[in-house]
């Protein structure tokens, strides 16, 4: 696995050591950044100064991309120790050390990145393991918390079987499948109502 694209393009990450975690193949990678940076509607161009939250992050893929893109700041949601050991072993290894955070938490409490950090975020993937059932209760308390800022763009990561019916805090804005992956772009409506 490599990353794709930007200054660290072509480096090798390191995969997971089981089948537990299911890291985003390199072909969907590509594609959810043609999407968010060449789009017509621009959903959520990579900046100088975009802030991402990945949660669920795995050995990291998403976000470290992200950083490579120019993204300002990481901020990765792991708590399964033999993953998350790899995680901090990429970070290392692509020296992101000082552009990434890595909360060693349950994502049920994402509730405590406030006790944390006092930032907004422009970007959030939402990876969780496609048997979890409902990811709603994340929607809603990213929705309560009021962490992103206005524009922010949600990307879910889900099987191309899963028909869930999200939160309505939700807005789909364009759904795309690769293989046994489907991938939702949304945002949150009504943002600071």
């Amino acid at each position: 696995m490599r990353i794709i694209g930007g200054y660290l393009k072509g480096r090798k990450i390191l995969n997971p050591i089981d089948k537990s975690t299911r890291p985003l193949k390199d072909i969907v990678r590509e594609s959810i950044f043609n999407i968010i940076e060449h789009s017509k509607k621009a959903y959520c161009p990579i900046k100088k100064n975009t802030n991402v939250l990945d949660l669920y992050s795995g050995i990291g893929s998403f976000g470290l991309e992200c950083l490579s893109r120019g993204a300002k700041q990481v901020y990765f949601f792991e708590k399964y120790i033999p993953t998350l050991n790899i995680l901090k072993k990429n970070i290392k290894f692509l020296e992101c050390e000082n552009k990434c955070q890595i909360f060693e938490r349950d994502i049920e409490k994402i509730e405590e990145i406030s006790k944390f950090i006092n930032i907004k975020f422009d970007l959030i993937f939402l990876d969780p393991p496609f048997l979890k059932k409902n990811i709603n209760k994340i929607i809603d308390k990213i929705y309560d918390m009021k962490i992103l800022n206005d524009g922010a763009l949600i990307i879910i990561h889900r099987n191309k079987n899963t028909y869930e019916k999200y939160s309505e805090k939700l807005e789909e804005l364009r759904v795309e499948k690769y293989g046994k992956s489907k991938i939702i772009f949304a945002k949150i409506s009504d943002l600071f109502n």
